[in-house]
């Protein structure tokens, strides 16, 4: 039953890292931080601390994940 509620979700076998680094490639960080208001992006970003911030702040993911699927699909 698992696998077939996954067929339909679109982040389904991404990484919250690979979602990042996409976004990151993307937009870049200042853009990130205007398009997700969140400080992880805007004041003195890197990969590490936004992957801290973000797998424990449930919102925040949602917001970038969103980006991402607005973005790319």
């Amino acid at each position: 039953m698992a696998l077939q509620e996954q067929k339909n979700n679109p982040l389904h076998g991404l990484t919250l890292e690979f979602i990042v680094k996409q976004l990151f490639f993307h937009y870049g960080w200042e853009e990130m931080g205007n398009l997700v208001k969140i400080d992880c992006f805007k004041n003195n970003p890197t990969l590490k601390s936004s992957l801290k911030f973000l797998r424990k702040t449930d919102w925040a993911r949602k917001k970038v994940e969103k980006l991402y699927l607005n973005t790319f699909h």
